[in-house]
């Protein structure tokens, strides 16, 4: 005679102690959920609006200075200091936990155009490749053991600032006057290797942040934006009402903030994730969260939760200004895809976009 008991592990559905939370048994058959992917659909939409609900970058603003914000310089040795130098001569310092200035130096009698912190440490780390941005529109790289330029990049603009990749010693990023941002290989100058596109006024500095794989950009037209290396388009811009000319922008050390400095004598602090929630949190809540970045990255391209994640509010100037630019671009490329369809035989093939922002190369 065969008798058939029921064996149960009490460790599977009882508590080892009364703090714990009560155990749910599940059953993750695909039979038994026939609805699984609508629901988890409708998750991954309720993730994309809650983190635009909760997206609210500005943290604060340090006030202080009498004149407007020509130059910020991080601090190498210690994550809460900024320096910053004002367009009377005034170099100020800061502890950015207690968001208060430490110190200021009445240190020229004219603009202040440029502050570096010495590195200070038992070793340093000497670099041969120099890159600068002149008048003239050109970009010239410099090796220190020779003795004149070895590379000369003329471009359609000027360019206003360069920043150099941390991660990827041979990729630097320009601002341009022209409203775009070019990112450039020192192996192969002849063309830019990406083009950012989002502002409509002149860009005036540019910063990497740590990892390498994000830049953002401080412009003419009040707005910073940060952009993903890979990408062409930014995936935030950052604004406000009393923000006027953004002059510079830096990336913390930490890769959690964003510095600014503008012509209203202002410098301002920002979150470099939007929706990012500061402070301690318990696992749970992590959890949680980790499990709504995971739905949106999974559902990103379908067209609704594209929508949401994409919309960003601008000011009406910069908005008609886009709209206007996108316009001319578009009835360019119209154009340009005329003119090669009804070309003759033998005729010059088409100049990428890139390409043609170059005017002369010089090695």
């Amino acid at each position: 005679m065969k008798v058939k008991m029921l064996s149960r592990n009490p460790d599977d559905y009882l508590r080892a102690t009364k703090r714990d939370m009560q155990r749910v048994p599940r059953n993750y058959d695909s039979k038994l959920h026939p609805m699984e992917a609508p629901r988890e659909y409708v998750r991954a939409m309720n993730a994309a609006k809650l983190e635009r609900v909760f997206a609210k970058p500005f943290i604060a603003s340090l006030d202080g200075h009498h004149d407007g914000i020509s130059c910020l310089a991080k601090h190498p040795c210690s994550l809460s200091t900024l320096l910053s130098g004002s367009c009377d001569g005034e170099v100020r310092f800061w502890d950015l936990t207690r968001r208060a200035c430490i110190r200021a130096i009445q240190a020229h009698t004219g603009m202040t155009s440029g502050i570096t912190v010495h590195p200070s440490g038992s070793c340093f780390i000497s670099a041969s490749l120099l890159g600068s941005c002149a008048l003239d529109r050109s970009i010239v790289l410099y090796d220190v053991r020779a003795a004149s330029p070895f590379t000369k990049v003329v471009m359609r603009m000027r360019s206003n600032s360069i920043a150099w990749n941390p991660q990827e010693a041979f990729i630097f990023t320009v601002a341009n006057e022209d409203g775009r941002l070019y990112t450039y290989d020192v192996r192969r100058m002849s063309k830019p290797l990406n083009m950012f596109l989002g502002h409509v006024a002149a860009v005036l500095d540019v910063d990497y942040s740590p990892t390498g794989r994000e830049l953002t950009s401080a412009a003419f037209d009040r707005t910073l934006r940060i952009f993903r290396q890979d990408q062409g388009t930014s995936r935030e811009v950052y604004h406000t009402g009393r923000m006027q000319h953004v002059i510079n922008v830096k990336w913390s050390l930490d890769n959690k903030y964003i510095l600014s400095g503008s012509d209203e004598m202002n410098i301002r602090i920002w979150k470099a994730n939007a929706a990012e929630k500061l402070g301690v949190m318990q696992p749970r809540e992590q959890a949680a969260l980790h499990h709504s970045d995971r739905l949106r990255e999974k559902y990103q391209h379908f067209p609704e939760i594209k929508r949401i994640l994409r919309h960003r509010h601008l000011p009406r100037r910069v908005y008609s200004e886009a709209r206007q630019q996108r316009v001319m671009r578009t009835a360019q490329k119209r154009k340009e895809e005329n003119r090669q369809e009804h070309r003759r035989q033998g005729a010059e093939p088409p100049i990428s976009e890139c390409r043609k922002q170059v005017i002369s190369f010089e090695q």
